[in-house]
């Protein structure tokens, strides 16, 4: 018996489709949530899925689409023609359809739709007769010219819209609505004039013709410039594909009766429990999304169209309470009836997630659990970043739309091009656009906000912003944009590219110059969210911190203790450096002893004041890493300033630079390396490490140092750091008589160190995972030099993720996975985290999954590493759930 065909397209509303479920994976969000509306017996145009498994099947066969699919495809047609009554070519009862893209995750704008396919000279007439509206035939029919010509066939946009703009300024009028039936003949055929100048043919009047075509468009966005950007940007899959949705269409630009819309069944900025909705009368879709045109608050229709209204808002409640989630919904109303287009998870800001999330736990539709699981760990770093100065006084330009809240200062640039190569630079720039469209995704992601002309709140920039976590004013149409000179006007007031400009993105001001910023307080929902998560989480998150300063913001943040003390980094400060150097220059163990006792007691003040800060909660102290050379300076005339402060003789000082000199000091004379050959250093160090841990102790201030010895490669190493660390501590205690609970561990950094972890076990109390050193050895890549070329393999889809910025699961995390392995099989209960800058989600994950005690990273990035350990824990229990059942 011959296997059954693979089926690639789905009717909506055939089977279950759960949007939340497996079906989003074959029929995308868009094409899951418009099949989930049709069995909620919600008005919806009928239509038909294109499968993502198509979309993919249609790479694989070198862009042909799989076997059947057309087929299929030519059947389903057949459906949509029955169910509307209706004709595709008809020359008296014309079908026509929209085609849109819709992938398992929400990626606004950045794939291709086509509107009102089917139409030609002859189903033209058809569709005027029926409906007596020469004027809105007219109006789909340049639409569907300009929009097939652009998204099918390649033709630059501004082609057809240089011709609408010439039109409009020669009729005298400033809105396409203000054009006459006589006015639009004239554009179509100008469109038409465009298309073939553009293709060399005649605009297709075949209308399977133009639907098979702008199926195959949909299919070719997956992998284009911006939606592939857009990937990179979010971390979405590459081989999910996109599905097709295939619909009946309705209108919306029939007149001051019909109207399209876009709304979020809560205010996707703030989060507040209210209908968040703009609508724009004798519209279609794309006018609303694209910001061609500013729209209306959603009062408008509540005003103009009761009934539709209320219908609107029966609707969106039902859905909400369907979905247990704030959704982004797009409708049309086509001469009073309302039909609903799309329904989506809804993007929002931070803010808004932490308000949602909170508020639906209270309404009984989701526990803390999912609560949590709602707010994305790396878009709660938004909340962290500053805000604009309350008593700052500020000069306001203009306002326009609250698109996005937060504040942002930068140089104006007028091209997503120009904001790219600038931020690249080191500059940050505000992103000023008459409106963004999706080609400029690369350009919103390098700035530090954006500023349009143009749309509304829910444009193309304000939703790619809000989801981004930029500052976003929109719809400010006091700002005149002049793209040929690169400046912007308000009033008398001209903006030049490069001059500074301040966005308050939650109240749609936009500020004259650089405005002070300041630090967010957080309170309220964010805390809530975050004991919530710590409730949850198993895997424990410290900071790295430096300083008194650093420790306070560690705590501030949520830290459990201090995973990374660098004492190095305390070397640095101006009366410190020349004790330092001196200690570099001596010739013999007196004179680096003599100067190491001047270090001594500000090393003893920087651990107490950290002791104090942290009481009780545990500090690891890494002792002295880099290579001496660090510390002394590169040019000659440096050297001669210090050479002239230390009173030594130039010669003398460039001779000892010069033998310090090493040519790869990553893998030199550094870490526990330095203290085999000059222990003196390291019997410094523990013993300001003990001596600050006694003083503060006898004031009844607990102490808790982890003493930590960098870089060793064998055991014998730490077992001489070891004996080291405990004679000075023993005989720091007997001065002081009192016994400091510390602990001597080591980092795991090089590869040899993780392989023969079960031998250094036996002699260390816990390790850390110094994961950035980790990932050098194990790839054999200097840190310093890889950014210039990485990207590189990250585009090339060599590497998944930039190794430095997500733990490489499968070499680094191996040799981590067998150091922990084996160590545990000789201390079972062994303390073991990382503490490199590796504090992303997707490395939390992985840090949960293999069994490590804690995380630590810079205070600001804890927030969103606690949310992220509790992910991680949901996750895994619910993986071991599944596994239970399945083996039931």
């Amino acid at each position: 018996m011959a296997s059954p065909r693979k089926k690639y397209v789905y009717f909506f509303g055939d089977g279950k489709a759960d949007g939340n479920g497996k079906m989003k994976d074959l029929l995308g969000g868009k094409g899951a949530g418009l099949a989930n509306m049709t069995n909620l017996k919600i008005p919806v145009p009928p239509g038909f899925t294109i499968t993502t498994e198509a979309c993919n099947t249609y790479f694989e066969n070198g862009k042909k689409h799989p076997e059947g699919m057309w087929k299929e495809v030519v059947e389903n047609i057949g459906k949509v023609e029955k169910s509307m009554g209706a004709r595709l070519g008809d020359s008296r009862n014309p079908l026509l359809l929209s085609v849109r893209s819709g992938s398992k995750f929400s990626m606004p704008g950045m794939m291709d739709t086509v509107l009102n396919l089917g139409l030609n000279d002859t189903t033209l007439k058809a569709l005027i007769a029926k409906t007596g509206n020469e004027r809105f035939g007219l109006d789909t029919y340049r639409r569907l010219i300009s929009m097939f010509g652009s998204t099918v066939m390649g033709i630059e946009r501004h082609e057809f819209d240089k011709a609408l703009e010439k039109m409009k300024k020669s009729k005298g009028v400033e809105l396409d609505t203000d054009l006459t039936a006589k006015d639009l003949r004239t554009l179509v055929d100008k469109f038409k004039a465009i298309y073939k100048k553009g293709t060399g043919k005649n605009f297709p009047s075949d209308p399977l013709a133009q639907i098979r075509l702008a199926i195959n468009a949909v299919f070719d966005s997956w992998f284009g410039d911006r939606a592939v950007r857009y990937r990179k940007i979010n971390r979405i899959p590459h081989d999910l594909g996109t599905a097709c949705n295939v619909q009946a269409m309705v209108f919306g630009n029939m007149g001051e009766n019909s109207g399209t819309g876009v709304g979020f069944t809560r205010d996707p900025s703030t989060g507040k429990k209210q209908f968040f909705a703009e609508y724009l009368p004798d519209a279609q879709g794309e006018d609303v999304v694209a910001g061609i045109r500013t729209p209306l608050h959603i009062d408008e229709l509540k005003k103009k169209q009761p009934k539709t209204y209320e219908e609107l808002n029966r609707i969106y409640l039902k859905l909400e309470k369907h979905y247990k989630d704030m959704l982004d919904l797009e409708f049309t109303v086509q001469d009073g009836k309302l039909y609903m287009l799309q329904t989506r998870i809804g993007k929002r800001t931070a803010a808004a997630s932490l308000q949602i999330a909170i508020d639906m736990v209270k309404e009984g539709l989701i526990d803390k659990k999912e609560a949590v699981m709602r707010i994305d760990p790396e878009q709660i770093d938004t909340l962290l970043h500053p805000m604009i100065d309350p008593k700052a006084d500020v000069k306001i330009l203009a306002k326009g739309l609250p698109a996005s809240p937060g504040a942002a200062v930068g140089k104006v640039v007028f091209f997503a091009e120009d904001a790219e190569e600038w931020a690249s630079r080191g500059e940050k720039v505000i992103l000023v656009r008459h409106e963004t469209s999706p080609e400029d995704i690369g350009g919103m992601d390098a700035a530090q906000g954006i500023l349009t002309a143009r749309g509304g709140m829910t444009s193309h920039a304000a939703v790619v912003a809000r989801g981004m976590g930029k500052c976003c004013v929109a719809g400010c149409t006091a700002v005149n944009i002049d793209l040929k000179r690169k400046v912007f006007n308000v009033d008398r007031q001209t903006v030049r590219e490069g001059d500074f400009i301040t966005l308050n993105g939650s109240t749609g001001e936009v500020i004259l110059g650089q405005a002070k910023l300041v630090q967010p307080d957080m309170s309220g929902n964010f805390n809530t969210i975050m004991k919530w998560a710590d409730d949850i989480r198993e895997l424990g998150v410290r900071a790295n911190a430096d300083t008194v300063a650093d420790a306070k913001m560690a705590l501030k943040f949520g830290a459990e203790g201090i995973g990374l003390v660098r004492t190095e980094h305390m070397f640095f400060e101006a009366e410190r450096i020349k004790a330092v150097r001196e200690m570099i220059l001596a010739d013999d163990e007196k004179g680096r002893k003599a100067a190491l006792a001047k270090i001594l007691p500000m090393q003893r003040k920087d651990f107490t004041g950290i002791f104090k800060v942290m009481n009780g909660l545990p500090v690891t102290i890494r002792l002295l890493d880099p290579p001496l050379h660090e510390f002394l300076p590169k040019t000659d005339e440096e050297l001669r300033e210090i050479a002239k402060d230390l009173g030594v003789p130039f010669k003398t000082l460039k001779a000892r630079n010069n033998a310090l000199h090493e040519f790869n000091p990553m893998l030199g004379h550094r870490g526990c390396r330095l203290a085999i050959t000059y222990p003196e250093i390291y019997e410094m160090q523990v013993r300001a490490i003990i001596e600050a841990a006694c003083q503060v102790m006898k004031k009844g201030i607990k102490a808790r140092p982890e003493i930590m010895i960098p870089l060793i490669a064998d055991v014998r190493e730490l077992t001489v750091m070891r004996e080291l660390t405990v004679r000075v501590a023993t005989e720091v205690e007997k001065r002081y008589k009192i016994k400091v609970p510390y602990d001597v561990g080591t980092m795991i950094e090089i590869a040899r160190a993780a392989l023969l972890a079960h031998e250094i076990a036996p002699e260390a109390d816990f390790y850390s995972f110094g994961t950035n050193d980790l990932t050098q050895t194990t790839f054999g890549l200097s840190r310093d030099d890889a950014g210039r070329f990485l990207h590189y393999y990250v585009e090339k889809g060599i590497f998944e993720h930039d190794p430095f910025m997500t733990i490489d699961r499968k070499g680094v995390g191996l040799l981590m996975r067998m150091a922990i392995d084996s160590s545990r099989k000789i201390k079972k209960n062994m303390k073991m985290g990382i503490c490199g800058e590796q504090v992303d989600p997707n490395s939390v994950e992985f840090c949960d999954e293999i069994g490590l005690t804690y995380v630590s990273g810079s205070p600001f990035r804890l927030p969103a590493a606690r949310l992220a350990a509790a992910h991680a824990t949901l996750k895994r229990r619910s993986k071991k759930k599944d596994l239970g059942r399945a083996s039931v």
